[in-house]
């Protein structure tokens, strides 16, 4: 399981792994930063910028049980996200926007699911995934209207993008274990009482 510094890992992983891939020259010079929503106000002129959008929670193994470690102690169960990005390239001309994206995506494409090896790698922390850890990045569809929400927001024209999640990015808990309660053995009802 990961730590709570596992969501800056991912963007930060996805974004080394291009800085790293980048075919220094065709694309020699380009950046590739983690934005936030004032960052595009005044984008970069050449490169890739990432954009952590929403956080959701994953529905499908949100409520798992405790863990059970192999001493008996029980474990509270990871916070299981999903990450939605925004990837955007910048750059002073259209064909080289475009061709900048196409490889991003391919390259994307080619390594859709990161060991804890690369999300390891490219942060200032490095132990925040398990080993057996991984982070799938899928490329998604947005709607029309899910991508015209995500512009007006950020206060701009839309820019092209392509749209992922990361997922599952499963967070440990902070604590160590559950508190270890007696089990109920009976319980007492009083029938007397009326209604309160």
């Amino acid at each position: 399981m990961a730590r709570y510094q596992a969501i800056a890992a991912t963007g930060q992983a996805v974004l080394g792994l291009l800085m790293d891939a980048c075919p220094k020259p065709e694309f020699e010079g380009a950046r590739f930063e983690l934005y936030q929503a004032s960052d595009f106000q005044k984008p970069m002129d050449d490169g890739i910028s990432l954009y952590l959008y929403r956080i959701a929670v994953n529905g499908a193994i949100r409520n798992t049980p405790p863990r059970v470690m192999p001493n008996g102690q029980r474990k509270l169960p990871p916070l299981p996200l999903e990450l939605y990005y925004t990837l955007t390239p910048w750059a002073k001309t259209a064909a080289r926007q475009q061709r900048l994206l196409g490889w991003a995506m391919r390259m994307l494409e080619d390594m859709p699911v990161l060991p804890s090896g690369v999300l390891n790698n490219y942060g200032p922390e490095r132990d925040v995934f398990g080993a057996p850890d991984t982070v799938e990045v899928i490329l998604e569809s947005l709607s029309l209207q899910d991508m015209s929400n995500l512009w007006n927001a950020a206060k701009i024209a839309p820019s092209l993008s392509a749209y992922y999640i990361a997922r599952v990015v499963a967070i440990d808990a902070l604590s160590d274990s559950t508190t270890d309660q007696p089990l109920v053995q009976a319980r007492e009802f009083d029938m007397t009482r009326g209604p309160v």
